[in-house]
């Protein structure tokens, strides 16, 4: 009689580590790498998210921002006000100097005085009243995510994956 050594249970989409090595991009510095830096909290199963991300890294000066997806353990202990709800809604920024959370375009417009390539940004960010409106654009978005291009999940083993258009 053999003994299977595998676990025998399967890790819930609410698992805090369910996707930690796999949201985990090489080029990409987690907060143990760069503990001084602010840190972006993202959905790591959302593959929008994963390439925005990307795409954010290049906007920012090197070693400028940690990365962390929301489902990785690190996030339960560092942020532990921040719901899973909260974090599934939109992008989080954490500033480490002072401990402040920027959420959404929130976020954005926080690095658009702090990254030269993102400045170009920061008039139409901070002009008067414009707020609502690139909350509202960053809502409808998010909120999409999954059928703008798919969730890990629905990867195959080669990265090809397919959208769902389903609710």
């Amino acid at each position: 009689m053999s003994v299977d050594t595998k676990p025998q249970t399967k890790p819930t989409d609410e698992s805090p580590s369910n996707d930690a090595a796999m949201a985990r991009d090489p080029n990409l510095k987690s907060p143990a790498d760069l503990p001084d830096a602010d840190v972006v909290i993202y959905d790591g199963k959302c593959v929008f998210c994963k390439k925005s991300v990307k795409l954010l890294n290049w906007w920012v000066a090197k070693d400028q921002l940690a990365y962390v997806s929301l489902h990785d353990d690190w996030v339960a202990q560092h942020v532990p006000d921040l719901t899973y709800d909260q974090m599934m809604k939109q992008i989080y920024l954490i500033d480490r100097e002072d401990g402040s959370k920027h959420g959404g375009v929130e976020a954005i417009r926080y690095l658009s005085t702090r990254s030269w390539k993102l400045w170009l940004a920061a008039p139409f960010l901070y002009f008067p009243g414009s707020m609502p409106l690139w909350q509202w654009i960053y809502q409808q978005i998010a909120k999409r995510r999954y059928l703008i291009a798919g969730k890990d999940d629905d990867c195959d083993e080669d990265g090809t994956c397919k959208i769902h258009f389903d609710k």
